[in-house]
C-alpha cells in the first residue's frame, strides 16, 4: 500500500505545481489560515485516487467538513491536500501534499510530497522511513543546536527557546509537516510549537520521525494519538527522548517566568 500512496501524493504534488504556474490563487483568510480554491481542488485530486487504492477505507480531509465527525472509524485516510497553503500562495517552496492512514489511534502508513523541493518522505510503521528512498536515521545522541520555526527569524516563544536553550542556528520552513520532517532528515534539531495544531497537519509526518528514530510529542512532553477532536495541545519534534525532556523541562520553566 505504501508505494501505492506514493505514486498519488507524487501525482498530486505535480498538479499542484502545473495549479501554482497556471496562477490559481483565489481563497480568503480564515484566522491565521489562508483557505485558497486550490486547497479543494487538490482534495478531490487526492481523494479520487485515495480511493482507487482502498475504496472501503474512508477518507478524513481537512477539506471536508462533513467527513470531520466526532466518533472516528476504526480505520480510516487522514489527508491534508495542502499543508502551507500560505506558502503556496506567496510562492514559497515549503508547502506539502500528504496523508496518512490511521488504524486505532496511531498512523500505520504515512507519505509527504513537497514538489517543489523534490522531496518524498514515506513511512510505514516497524518498517523504517525513507526519504526519496533513502533511509532515514537520527542518532540518539544528536546535538540540539538547530531549530526550526516558519518565520524569517526567531519570535516570541520561538525566539525564548532560541536563547535559553543555546541553539546555534535557525531555519525557516512553511509547512507544519515539512519542519517536522526536517527534523527525521537531520536538518533540524528541534521544532517546537504552543498553540493548537491539527491532526492532518502532523499525522504522516509524525510517522516518519518515528520511524527514523525520533520523538513527536505535546508540549508537555505526552504521547500524542489521533482520537477525539482533531487538536492536539501543541508539539515538541525532537530527535530522542532526552532532547524532548529537556524541551519539556525549559518549557515549563518558561510558562513560570511568564506568570511572574
Amino acid at each position: 500500500m505504501l508505494d501505492d500512496l506514493a505514486k498519488v501524493v507524487e501525482k498530486v504534488g505535480t498538479l499542484l505545481l502545473e495549479w501554482r504556474n497556471s496562477g490559481i490563487f483565489e481563497g480568503y483568510w480564515d484566522g491565521p489560515q489562508f483557505k485558497a480554491k486550490v486547497d479543494y481542488m487538490a482534495h478531490l485530486a487526492l481523494t479520487k485516487r485515495l480511493k482507487k487504492i482502498a475504496p472501503a477505507i474512508p477518507i478524513i480531509s481537512e477539506e471536508d467538513e462533513t467527513s470531520i465527525q466526532e466518533n472516528r472509524p476504526d480505520c480510516y485516510w487522514l489527508i491534508d491536500p495542502i499543508d502551507g497553503t500560505a506558502s503556496f500562495v506567496g510562492g514559497f517552496p515549503g508547502f506539502v501534499t500528504q496523508a496518512a492512514l490511521i488504524k486505532n489511534g496511531h498512523p500505520l502508513v504515512g507519505a509527504i510530497c513537497a514538489p517543489v523541493l523534490d522531496l518524498l518522505y514515506l513511512a510505514e510503521r516497524g518498517q523504517g522511513a525513507t526519504l526519496n528512498g533513502q533511509p532515514l536515521y537520527l542518532s540518539s545522541d544528536r546535538e540540539t543546536t538547530i531549530l526550526i520555526d516558519n518565520c524569517s527569524e526567531p519570535t516570541g516563544v520561538t525566539r525564548a527557546a532560541y536563547k535559553d536553550l543555546n541553539f546555534l542556528r535557525y531555519i525557516e520552513c512553511g509547512s507544519i509537516s515539512l519542519k517536522i520532517c526536517k527534523i527525521a532528515d537531520s536538518t533540524a534539531d528541534v521544532f517546537f510549537k504552543n498553540v493548537i495544531v491539527k491532526d492532518w497537519d502532523i499525522a504522516p509526518a509524525h510517522l516518519v520521525l518515528e520511524e527514523a528514530g525520533g520523538v513527536l510529542r505535546n508540549v508537555n512532553g505526552k504521547r500524542i494519538t489521533y482520537d477525539g477532536n482533531y487538536k492536539q495541545n501543541g508539539l515538541i519534534a525532537v530527535a530522542s527522548q532526552k532532547s524532548c525532556t529537556r524541551v519539556v523541562s525549559w518549557y515549563k520553566t518558561f510558562k513560570k517566568r511568564k506568570k511572574v
